[in-house]
């Protein structure tokens, strides 16, 4: 049995990490947070430490590590994203193995400074990247691995999820605390398209404002027209009245259903992170180049043919 401690144990995500470890049989020994509002650990580990401020988290954990019986083996980070970076560097460390939320980091320079970090502590850091295990995304990417060489699929992917007025106003609406809007809806997506299709080898942006975005990406074996937005006025009408996210990927100009099997996938991190098999610094990287890409490129209209759909209606 390990025991685990985590940091943002308030925030919407935290749930999921806090099931993981119950299920699989192990020991939340302590939750920090800024914010009290952590009664869902009630229903699945009362018996946890909890703090509110991070000195006192800190040095509980420092005294739990003094025996092995209680020393903390992993602390799952789930704070806003702009807090990544120096709650890992603080857990490793603190001697300690991370697991974290996406976005791990917002730049390559970060996931540098980690690595050396992983070097002089001799700690791991986990990145969450559910997708990899969904049912679905492992039989494509059998699927396209079993294709010639040579071929390319032709991608078009489409994501929409309403977010109320609030999102503005919190720390995800600040661009400087979430990275903006392809960190934090988007970096599931092209960490998707990387695992599947390969390396990136060319892009074009399309369009790029607070609630969406869009443009083309060529990976080795697929191109790829892409569509992201916030805003529910991009949710199509036959669907905006029963549902408020539209997911939709279509390959060779047929839908490709991913819609079910999310339920345990972070239980499903867990148990391979447990078993050596996580998802380290150098799965992120892709992901994070192309976010870093898109952010920093002008836009460009050059062929309609690799425009999305919505995008063109938006520019009409």
């Amino acid at each position: 049995m390990k025991n685990f401690a985590i940091i943002g144990a308030a925030g919407y995500i935290a749930p999921r990490h806090i099931k993981a470890v119950k299920e699989l049989g192990h020991n939340l020994s302590i939750a920090y947070d800024k914010s009290d509002s952590v009664g869902i650990i009630d229903s699945i580990s009362p018996s946890s430490e909890f703090f509110t401020e991070f000195e006192h988290f800190q040095e509980y954990a420092y005294e739990c590590n003094k025996v092995k019986s209680t020393r903390i083996n992993y602390i799952s980070i789930c704070s806003p994203n702009y807090l990544h970076y120096p709650h890992i560097a603080a857990a490793l460390r603190m001697g300690c193995d991370v697991i974290c939320e996406k976005p791990l980091v917002p730049s390559i320079e970060h996931i540098n400074k980690l690595a050396k970090l992983e070097k002089e502590t001799g700690r791991k850091v986990y990145n969450i990247l559910q997708l990899r295990h969904h049912e679905s995304i492992l039989k494509l990417k059998d699927k396209v691995k079993n294709e010639p060489e040579n071929k390319k699929f032709n991608i078009d992917l489409t994501y929409v999820t309403r977010r109320g007025k609030w999102y503005t106003k919190s720390w995800k609406g600040d661009d400087n605390k979430s990275f903006g809007l392809l960190f934090n809806i988007g970096i599931h997506f092209f960490d998707m398209l990387h695992f599947i299709f390969g390396d990136l080898q060319n892009y074009n942006v399309h369009f790029f404002d607070n609630t969406k975005a869009g443009g083309y990406l060529e990976y080795n074996k697929a191109s790829v027209r892409w569509f992201l937005s916030i805003d529910e006025k991009d949710i199509p009408f036959k669907v905006k009245k029963k549902q408020d996210t539209y997911r939709k990927i279509t390959i060779n100009n047929e839908e490709f259903e991913f819609s079910k099997g999310f339920t345990n996938l972070h239980t499903k991190c867990y148990e391979e992170i447990l078993k050596g098999k996580g998802f380290g610094l150098n799965d992120v990287r892709s992901s994070i180049e192309t976010v870093n890409v898109i952010k920093n490129s002008d836009l460009l209209f050059k062929n309609d043919n690799k425009i999305h759909p919505l995008i063109k209606n938006l520019i009409k």
